[in-house]
């Protein structure tokens, strides 16, 4: 679960500058992150679980995006011309919002670790001899030349840092980026936590990979219900979800863990299920990829399943000829808006941060959204909870000039196949 990205250290950069990420940020442990979800006393046993998630979520986290690119594209209505700014993550959105053609795509992210993975994507993207190649190296596991790959095709093209933060050396002597000749989507906290909850369901002799093996929605459901939900009641995962820490691993902090538990009984364990069941029970196998990373632990093959729009080969060709489109940003998102023009925007994606946020960041962030927004410009973000956070939190004269689409957002929620999420939220500037 995806649920992202802090806005509110202090350092902003430029596309391939070393001034935008210097080699002591990449490997700052912690602190930059810990600027934005730092809310309690450091010793405080809330204080310790903040600082923990900080230390964790300053590496990488997210292999891949767990957002669906689809349903944010249609709810931009994105289309040629336009330019829309959004956080990074694991790059899967903004090559996919390239099929597109939109004039212009900033994205922003505070770890490292993601804009080291963007800026290697895009490299791939320009200097990949084939759609084949970039396939193998981001979309097929156990490829064992893929490393090769980069030396020969993407590292001589790569900034700096970014090609340091790749060929930095494990304990074990392992360069970074042989993690492609292996299967990069096991990596990261949250394939680290999604290898967690195969070994505790095995734990309670059940295989989640089994699920792959169904010809229908009714085989899915079949095997969710009688295979998959009664390991949400055992006494022993519903003990370990109630501790904030276990969620770290889907980049969860503390503040939304407690904003998630609001959508179920009461229990982590009911909410979990619940977006399980989603994820597992409500699209085709054979058109969610999130269901496949998740359950097969891999991306389906050409031909066997759908696959993010980035590595499908009707896209290939749009998405190498606009990707020069495309600026990555290791900057936080409130200052990098200030630094645009007003009216200049047409959309933002926001994924879940706001999530993460006080008040005052929330209202400083819409400060700047509303400013740098053109007229009709469209604001999209998700939440762990149902219900949009704004209200009664950002104040009326900034939230009086936009309109919440609310039959839209449910209906975006209903669609998004990555299924984990307990809001879609849309919200259209309107005109003066």
């Amino acid at each position: 679960m995806p649920l992202s990205y802090p806005l509110a250290a202090k350092q902003m950069g430029n596309h391939f500058a070393m001034t935008d990420v210097s080699s002591d940020l990449v490997f700052r442990r912690g602190k930059e992150v810990g600027k934005a979800v730092y809310q309690n006393r450091p010793l405080s046993q809330a204080g310790l679980s903040e600082r923990l998630f900080a230390l964790l979520f300053s590496g990488l986290v997210y292999p891949q995006i767990w957002e669906d690119p689809e349903v944010d594209m249609e709810a931009m209505q994105l289309g040629q011309g336009h330019r829309l700014v959004t956080i990074a993550s694991g790059g899967c959105n903004i090559l996919a919002y390239l099929t597109r053609s939109p004039e212009r795509v900033d994205a922003v992210d505070l770890n490292a670790a993601h804009i080291a993975l963007n800026r290697m994507k895009l490299e791939a993207v320009r200097h990949l001899p084939s759609q084949g190649d970039l396939f193998r190296f981001f979309g097929a596991a156990d490829t064992n030349h893929n490393s090769q790959a980069y030396d020969r095709f993407i590292a001589p093209h790569l900034d700096p840092v970014s090609r340091h933060y790749w060929e930095r050396r494990s304990w074990r002597g392992r360069r970074r980026i042989t993690v492609f000749d292996r299967n990069f989507y096991q990596t990261g906290l949250l394939g680290l936590f999604i290898a967690m909850g195969h070994r505790i369901a095995k734990f309670f002799g059940v295989d989640p990979a089994g699920l792959m093996a169904s010809k229908s929605l009714a085989d899915q459901r079949r095997f969710f219900t009688e295979e998959l939900a009664p390991v949400f009641d055992k006494k022993l995962l519903r003990w370990a979800t109630s501790r904030k820490a276990s969620l770290f691993g889907l980049g969860i902090p503390p503040a939304q863990y407690d904003s998630l538990i609001t959508s179920g009984d009461g229990s982590m364990a009911s909410v979990l299920k619940a977006r399980l069941e989603k994820l597992a029970c409500d699209f085709p196998l054979k058109n969610n990829y999130f269901a496949w990373q998740a359950f097969a632990r891999r991306y389906p093959n050409p031909g066997e399943a759908a696959l993010p729009a980035y590595l499908e080969e009707a896209n290939y060709k749009a998405i190498r000829n606009n990707v020069d489109r495309v600026g990555i940003h290791h900057a936080n998102l409130i200052e990098f808006l200030a630094g645009k023009d007003a009216g200049t925007v047409d959309s933002f994606v926001l994924l879940d941060a706001q999530d993460w946020m006080t008040n005052d960041q929330l209202n400083a962030l819409w400060s700047e959204i509303t400013r740098t927004a053109s007229v009709g410009a469209r604001v999209i973000f998700r939440t762990a909870a149902e219900p949009s956070l704004l209200p009664g939190r950002v104040s009326i004269s900034l939230l009086d000039q936009w309109t919440y689409e609310d039959e839209a957002s449910r209906d975006c929620l209903a669609r998004d196949r990555s299924a984990i999420y307990g809001g879609f939220h849309l919200y259209v500037k309107r005109a003066a």
